[in-house]
Order: C-alpha cells, then sequence, then structure tokens
C-alpha cells in the first residue's frame, strides 16, 4: 500500500515540513555531485556511524561537524537513493503537514529532532544486541523521525481518509482507506521484518529497527507535547 494523499485539511502552511523537505532534496543534490566527483565519502562524513556515536572517535574520512555525536542530527538530511528520498519525502508532505499544524511549528520541530534522535537510538541498541560487527556502517535518511510522524498521525486522526494506491501483481486500484489501517499496516510490516531480522534476514540494508523506534517516539510523544491551546 501507498499513500498518495489524505482527506484532513490544515489551517496554515506547514512551513518547516516544506522546509525539510527542501532540505532533504538539497542534500541529496549536493551528495550525487560529491559522488560524482569522487574523493571523500560524503555518506561516512555526514552519516551517524553508532561506533563513533558510543566512542566519540571520529573515523576517516572525518566527521563534517563536531562533536561528531552530531552526526546524529546531520544523518537525517541524507539519503541512499531516489528511491529512498522519494518515499520518505511523500510521506513527510501527506502526514507531516498535519502533525505540525497540531504542535505548531516550534513543537512541531522538537518532536521531529526528538524522534529522530530516538530512531537511531533504537537501531544501535539493536545492532549491538544482533551484530556489533556492524557497529561501523554509516546510516542515512529521515526514515526514523518520518515514522515517528506517522506515529502521531495514527494517534490524533486514525480514522482521516487516506488516498492510497494498492498493488497485488498486476493489479493496481487507487482506494480509500483510514489511517489506522494504512499506518497500523505500515508499521506492522517493519516490526516483523525487524523480528525477522534477528534470525539473520537480509533487510536490503534498510534499518528496520530506527523505523519500529522512531514509531513508538511518535506514539508517546504527540500528547504531551499538544499545546493545550491550539497554535494560530
Amino acid at each position: 500500500m501507498i499513500p498518495l494523499s489524505d482527506e484532513n485539511p490544515t489551517r496554515r502552511i506547514p512551513a518547516v515540513t516544506v522546509t525539510l523537505i527542501i532540505a532533504c532534496i538539497a542534500v541529496f543534490v549536493y551528495q550525487f555531485q560529491q559522488s560524482i566527483k569522487g574523493g571523500p565519502s560524503f555518506t561516512a562524513s555526514c552519516g551517524f556511524i553508532p561506533y563513533e556515536f558510543l566512542t566519540g572517535k571520529d573515523l576517516p574520512p572525518f566527521s563534517c561537524v563536531t562533536p561528531v555525536q552530531a552526526t546524529i542530527l546531520t544523518s537525517m538530511f541524507m539519503h541512499g537513493g531516489f528511491l529512498h528520498l522519494g518515499g520518505n519525502m511523500l510521506y513527510l508532505w501527506i502526514f507531516g503537514n498535519n502533525i505540525e499544524d497540531t504542535l505548531g511549528s516550534r513543537r512541531f520541530t522538537v518532536f521531529y529532532v526528538m524522534c529522530g534522535v530516538a530512531a537511531a537510538l533504537t537501531q544501535t541498541a539493536l545492532t549491538l544486541f544482533t551484530a556489533p560487527e556492524e557497529i561501523g556502517i554509516p546510516m542515512v535518511g529521515a526514515s526514523g523521525a518520518i515514522a515517528g510522524v506517522l506515529g502521531a498521525y495514527l494517534v490524533r486522526f486514525p480514522t482521516a481518509r487516506v488516498r492510497t494506491l494498492v498493488t497485488l501483481g498486476f493489479f493496481w486500484r487507487t482506494i480509500q482507506l483510514p489511517a489506522f489501517l494504512v499506518l497500523g499496516g505500515w508499521f506492522v510490516l517493519q516490526f516483523f521484518q525487524g523480528v525477522a531480522s534477528l534470525g539473520g534476514s537480509d533487510t536490503g540494508g534498510v534499518a528496520v529497527w530506527a523505523h519500529v523506534g522512531g514509531f513508538v517516539a511518535g506514539l508517546m510523544l504527540i500528547t504531551p507535547l499538544v499545546p493545550r491551546r491550539q497554535p494560530v
């Protein structure tokens, strides 16, 4: 199931959501340019490497920020390919505007960062537990933070209608589904992929536990962060 849009209007322009999308696209263009030029890996420099975060030791090529732990933030603006970027930005655009509308721009920014950090730390913990030899591999992507947005949307707008592309082999159809079915189904898929990875199943380089951690963080954080008086 691929969400295409939702029937959930907002009261204001989602400035932070739009800014995040523009920033991620701009960083990806820069990544692409650097990959063409060759030289030190931009992904290794600005991506989140659990070993660096835990030890404070900067592995070559050296980090693009100081302290090295700050790559947990820079990595949220990087992506591993066009599909990775496109999928993340689609989800952020559809669901992020309503969560920003609910929280207000400042609280939404804090919420987004907190979910991204929770996602990275969740993946780090599971990596240490299941595959400690991989703690030197960079992680990139806004997926964890956006997963938090999805969790928050599930809490706040479970019955909102989401126009969804359903694909089953050669069967393609666009239908309206409630958000709890679309987002709940997405989370269940991520969770079971994560569980399967504990048994050695290949997830194609996708940090599925970051998705799980970000989603759960969004579920937990959204209610405490909602202002008593809605932002105007």
